[in-house]
């Protein structure tokens, strides 16, 4: 599988393009904005949408999803306690994201433990709320490849402050992804790449 990371908005937003390359089948995760760019690439690079993968709700890792599912439509997964709010004026940011519009594809219930076999490869839900009450973490093994959205970054950890945000639900869910082994590449959804070997020797927030 290859990883694709396209930084997308002001917010500098990682949206993962994750692509079999033997069938062009791509799984995009968190498409945040830029629509038009990362339509652009996945037409640049005849690919295949099969699916779109959410690892929360908030407004800057889902702006871009409206338009891209009208170009390329695909079943959008998603924890349900973040998409019945997701696509409400609840998740405006006031001067900088207006509130996502809601994409024309349908919605699918992604909790923990569920394994979807998607381009070629089998994907599961992880379950660590905190930042959002429906956070969740999208392991490949084909890939040795953790997609953790704003739960853990390098060097730091999802914020709490926001609306829904709830630190003793983090701390659980940092403890949980501390149990991973230690060779496990992670692709958060703001910053460099890191493994979870590193974050537990380097982070604060891992260390327990």
């Amino acid at each position: 599988m290859h990883i694709e990371t396209r930084v997308t908005g002001f917010i500098e937003e990682n949206c993962y393009l994750v692509s079999n390359p033997d069938t062009q089948e791509v799984v995009v995760i968190d498409p945040g904005d830029d629509a038009a760019d990362l339509a652009a690439r996945l037409r640049g690079q005849n690919l295949k949408v099969v699916a779109y993968l959410l690892t929360h709700g908030h407004v800057d890792h889902i702006s871009a999803l409206a338009d891209l599912c009208a170009d390329f439509p695909a079943p959008i997964h998603i924890h349900p306690a973040d998409a019945a709010w997701c696509f409400t004026e609840q998740n405006a940011i006031l001067g900088l994201y207006p509130a996502p519009r809601k994409p024309d594809c349908p919605l699918v219930d992604a909790t923990e433990g569920m394994v979807f076999e998607l381009a070629g490869a089998s994907w599961t839900v992880l379950e660590t709320p905190g930042h959002t009450p429906g956070c969740i973490c999208w392991k490949l093994d084909a890939a040795n490849a953790l997609f953790a959205g704003d739960t853990l970054f390098r060097d730091s950890a999802g914020r709490t402050d926001l609306p829904g945000g709830n630190p003793r639900a983090l701390t659980q869910s940092l403890r949980k992804l501390a149990a991973l082994p230690d060779d496990l590449r992670v692709f958060s959804g703001h910053g460099e790449p890191t493994t979870i070997g590193r974050e537990k020797r380097e982070n604060f927030f891992m260390q327990f």
